[in-house]
């Protein structure tokens, strides 16, 4: 017997059951739903559901989650002390066999950051869909992988699941469930970890697995699980030089969140994005936008003058512009977080306007505040709240101007 007739068979017997919802998903994920509307009237069929597009969103992101996975254990041997000989690259990580080594570091430490996002979100999901008897939602597919990709590498599990039933629960299920929410799941669980467990969070450090301390310590043998010492974003805050060439920067050979280094892979998922139709080329290009022109006017203000070099904001402000689109999680919130279509605005229009204002708040906080120098979470968020109000001005404007246009008619 099949795996498809063997999961239609335990979805017909445990119809009706609170298990019911169960079966059905993992049978409709896997397969066509084999339940069609009635052959009465014209029908439009689209070949792809909720399920295939969140699969989409996914797959653009296993590009990021790859590198990531490299990239951990290739910033371990880079901030080891015991290590002392040349760290091979990418390509020479590959022929020198290092690239084995830094995957299993990446993997030892990422692979239980999703078991536990996945298993708690997806718990929490059947759960609430054996007790509301509805099917098992799509939503958390996505926010799943997302989740890992975005928080440190070394944060304990249990403040993640802990986080995840957080967001999924209050984030989303409280709303009525996928499609209802207000608020991005995944940044609902961020933001729970960065005001609930801030040591863990803050943007002045980056924690680097398995790696020893640079400190006298290690002339005693002293071992710790990780090392902190500030990201580049925390660097500029603090008015440091950064060592890093625009080319790590790009190609992301630089530590941070598992997903958010590599602006070149975050740009080809945003190019599969928009090809597929998933994600909105408006929201994606008027937030690069917005960060521009908030980036552009704070290096005028340096070079006018404005802001002298003492200042507790002039390393950031007078970081290029273009180099702010390449730090911290700006292109990666662009492209996977901003372009939520339940949380987004729904208008072309209101796009334009939408995705314009995140990524120029997100620039203006990770200036102004240097307790916290990556303003991208909470930009997204405030205009999750706001994205409503948007597109109510908007149709409301379109509604005046055909009324007008009737008046001119009739008149």
């Amino acid at each position: 017997m099949s795996l498809k007739n063997s999961l239609h068979n335990l979805k017909e017997k445990y119809r009706g059951t609170k298990i019911s919802p169960v079966f059905n998903a993992f049978h409709t994920f896997l397969y066509t739903p084999n339940i069609v509307s009635a052959d009465r009237g014209s029908q439009i069929h689209d070949a792809s559901d909720l399920k295939r597009v969140m699969n989409t969103v996914i797959i653009a992101l296993i590009p990021c989650l790859l590198f990531g996975i490299w990239n951990a254990g290739y910033q371990h041997f880079l901030n080891d002390a015991a290590y002392n000989v040349p760290v091979p690259g990418f390509l020479d990580s590959f022929s020198t066999g290092m690239a084995w080594d830094y995957i299993w570091i990446g993997l030892k430490k990422i692979l239980p950051l999703l078991i536990v996002s996945y298993g708690v979100g997806l718990g929490v999901e059947f759960l609430f869909a054996a007790i509301k008897g509805h099917e098992v939602e799509e939503g958390y597919l996505v926010t799943g992988m997302l989740v890992p990709l975005i928080v440190p590498i070394d944060l304990p599990l249990w403040m993640l699941a802990v986080a995840v039933a957080f967001g999924v629960v209050i984030g989303k299920e409280v709303f009525g469930g996928t499609g209802m929410n207000i608020l991005n799941p995944a940044l609902t669980i961020r933001a729970f970890l960065f005001f609930a467990y801030p040591t863990w969070m803050s943007g002045d450090k980056v924690w680097v697995q398995g790696a020893v301390e640079r400190t006298n310590e290690i002339a005693a043998g002293a071992n710790i699980d990780a090392i902190s010492g500030e990201t580049i974003l925390g660097s500029l805050a603090q008015n440091h030089s950064i060592s890093y060439s625009v080319m790590d920067m790009f190609l992301g050979f630089i530590p941070g969140s598992v997903g958010e280094t590599s602006t070149l892979l975050i740009l080809l998922g945003a190019l599969y994005l928009i090809f597929t139709k998933v994600g909105s080329w408006r929201i994606i290009l008027s937030t690069f936008l917005g960060g521009i022109v908030m980036g552009l006017i704070f290096n005028f203000a340096v070079t006018s003058g404005w802001v002298d070099a003492g200042s507790k904001f002039y390393g950031l402000m007078s970081t290029p512009w273009w180099k702010h689109l390449l730090l911290g999680g700006f292109a990666f919130g662009a492209v996977y977080m901003t372009t939520d279509p339940v949380t987004a605005s729904q208008t072309n229009k209101g796009k334009w306007i939408y995705g314009f204002l995140a990524g120029f708040i997100a620039i203006m906080i990770r200036i102004f505040n240097p307790a916290y120098p990556e303003g991208v979470m909470l930009a997204i968020l405030l205009m999750n709240v706001f994205a409503p109000t948007i597109d109510y001005y908007i149709i409301q404007g379109n509604i005046k101007k055909r009324k007008k246009r009737i008046k001119v008619k009739t008149a």
